[in-house]
């Protein structure tokens, strides 16, 4: 008899800027969250309806348009709760409005149930994620990481082949390098990881051939 993994998640690319949105669900109660509901609110809605998931929590990455301007939206119509980001990403919520008309996105700023703190967890049905905070690209950035899965949700802290911007308001280089070094790697290589925008990858590969924190690269080799 085939095991079902404990994890199953489904990558719906949104909004202009082509945000994976990250569908995850717990396969023994099929009850999933959102982790990243940045627009486009009724294709999310038709991937989770098409694959029998009842929503019961949305999760925030990080306070850019992309990534969670469509979040309060959703959570008022579907009723549930949102857990995320730091509240160090605050102001970048605050400004979602601004931000999505600049961008075209419709964006409506929201104040999460909870804040998260770097060693705090967030379950989604019977599945417990741990939650790293990794300031850099934003000051408020966590990373959700479920280690029976070997897989981590980064946001635009880390991409296949490259690393988040830092040219923001109170984004750091160098916290982000720490972030990457101090926090991901240390989960293994061969966790696999969900970015915002692109391609998944793992943390071998990255440590490998990524021009930017690769093990060479930071090494000065």
């Amino acid at each position: 008899m085939n095991q079902q993994p404990p994890l199953r998640a489904a990558i719906v690319p949104v909004t202009p800027l082509q945000q994976n949105c990250s569908l995850i669900w717990c396969t023994k109660t099929t009850r999933g969250a959102f982790i990243d509901a940045g627009g486009d609110l009724d294709r999310l809605k038709a991937a989770a309806a098409k694959a029998g998931v009842t929503i019961e929590k949305l999760l925030v990455t990080h306070g850019h348009i992309d990534h969670c301007g469509g979040t309060g939206i959703l959570a008022a119509e579907l009723g549930v709760p949102i857990e995320g980001p730091h509240e160090e990403d605050r102001f970048w919520i605050a400004r979602l409005g601004d931000d999505g008309r600049s961008y075209g996105i419709e964006g409506k700023p929201f104040e999460p149930d909870r804040w998260l703190q770097d060693g705090d967890q967030v379950t989604v049905g019977e599945l417990v994620l741990d939650v790293y905070h990794c300031p850099g690209h934003t000051p408020g950035h966590v990373v959700f990481h479920h280690a029976p899965s070997k897989l981590a949700i980064v946001g635009d802290v880390l991409f296949q082949g490259s690393i988040g911007r830092t040219d923001f308001p109170r984004g750091n280089h160098a916290d982000l390098i720490a972030a990457i070094t101090g926090k991901l790697w240390p989960l293994g290589g061969d966790t696999a990881f969900i970015c915002g925008h692109g391609a998944m990858s793992t943390f071998a590969h990255e440590r490998q051939s990524n021009p930017f924190v690769g093990d060479r690269v930071l090494a000065g080799i």
